[in-house]
């Protein structure tokens, strides 16, 4: 039996397919199809194996921990990976006073807390978020995802207020901000830098700031959600840093882990330490991710990933605008090819896996092309052609042929 017809073990709700991707293996921005097919990775698993498939630094801090493990997680005893993990996030990410970093599995647990902590510190109850966003597919973090609501994966709450997300014009989304937080029962605002599933939408330039001048004035939290877009996957260490600003608290999840499970949440102190014990996971922290998110962030530096995200970014964007009619945006490695029908995004995704790409698409109709960062300039040519041949060719592919893989 094939691996294919296998997969019907896994259960159908976590399940996102896009075409038939069997994988054997990996290297650097390749993917190895089952049967030995190289595929040029432009989706780096929805960002999170940002240093690419099987990075040498990965391998030793994986090694290095698997030799003596000082135990299964940070939860009831003190090793030093975590701890020094949470000390390279504090120095990583800016912001004043007493901090604390909070360790998790994943970008939605992080995010989970936050709002949790966030509502518990203020005694207020409503969370602001944005229409299209995503910030996790479990619990609070669920319930403030736009695309989860609008998609009924999860009922609307009411101690959630969406507001419009802007692509163009910021005025009638923070207007609507606005309005959202005059009553005064606001725990906090979350938000992504770069709308990443509800369309890769790039805000424009100073709308951060506004929401963020909002907040302050308001006396409300905001939260930046950098687990997509962050760890200088914009062409800067963190997406929010394009308009200048300090958020109160910063998720991070996906590249933290080079594909393994960790995420991170970094805020106050007085936010992050009560009520005690309330947000437990018995292998949080572990020393394994620990170690790789330490090794994922020394990369970043030692490589200088953050400078070859905005040149090869600005090369990609570049290459694919001189050969598409459609719209190309996005800042660094963080693209949208905005093909405005999802139909055609299905079909332009499952044609470039058969000439040998994995990218998919994201609302509305918009392919997310997010490779690697240490994809090189002969790669970045290679996937501009394979890009540029798959949406030009996507009507080979039968509507029927795409009907059996949901994608969103």
């Amino acid at each position: 039996m094939n691996l294919i017809s296998r997969d019907r073990v896994i259960a159908g709700v976590e399940k996102l397919r896009f075409f038939p991707l069997t994988v054997s293996g990996g290297e650097g921005a390749w993917l190895i199809e089952t049967g030995g097919r190289r595929l040029l990775d432009l989706s780096s698993t929805w960002t999170a194996c940002g240093l690419g498939n099987g990075h040498p630094a990965v391998a030793a801090a994986l090694a290095r921990v698997a030799a003596s493990p000082s135990g299964g997680g940070a939860l009831s005893a003190i090793h030093d990976e975590a701890v020094s993990l949470a000390e390279d996030l504090l120095a990583l990410v800016p912001g004043a006073g007493e901090r604390r970093v909070y360790l998790g599995h994943a970008g939605s647990d992080a995010n989970d807390v936050a709002i949790r902590a966030a509502r518990h510190f203020t005694g207020k109850p409503v969370v602001v978020a944005f229409e299209g966003g995503y910030h996790g597919g479990i619990g609070q973090a669920m319930a403030a995802s736009g695309v989860h609501v609008a998609g009924g994966s999860v009922e609307a709450s009411p101690s959630v207020r969406f507001v419009p997300y802007p692509k163009s014009d910021s005025a009638a989304a923070l207007e609507a901000l606005t309005h959202a937080l005059a009553p005064g029962d606001v725990a906090c605002v979350l938000v992504e830098p770069i709308l990443s599933d509800g369309g890769l939408i790039v805000p424009p330039d100073g709308f951060l700031a506004e929401v963020a001048s909002k907040c302050a004035a308001a006396d409300v939290l905001l939260i930046a959600d950098e687990v997509k877009v962050g760890l200088g996957r914009t062409g800067q260490m963190h997406a929010y840093s394009h308009d200048q600003i300090t958020p109160d608290l910063v998720s991070f999840g996906k590249a933290l882990g080079a594909g393994l499970p960790i995420s991170a949440l970094v805020g106050p102190a007085d936010v992050l330490d009560e009520p005690g014990a309330s947000a437990l996971l018995t292998t949080a922290g572990n020393p394994y991710c620990s170690a790789v998110a330490r090794a994922v962030l020394a990369t970043i530096e030692a490589e200088g990933l953050v400078d070859r995200a905005a040149a090869m970014g600005g090369r990609l964007m570049g290459g694919l605008r001189d050969v598409l009619d459609v719209e190309v945006r996005g800042r660094g490695l963080m693209i949208g090819v905005d093909l405005g029908d999802p139909r055609l995004a299905a079909k332009a995704v499952y044609r470039a896996w058969e000439l040998g790409a994995v990218v998919y698409y994201v609302g509305g109709g918009v392919l997310e092309v997010t490779p690697p960062l240490i994809i090189s300039e002969a790669e970045v040519d290679q996937a501009i052609a394979l890009l540029a041949g798959a949406i030009t060719t996507a009507d080979q592919i039968s509507d029927d042929v795409v009907a059996e893989f949901t994608g969103w």
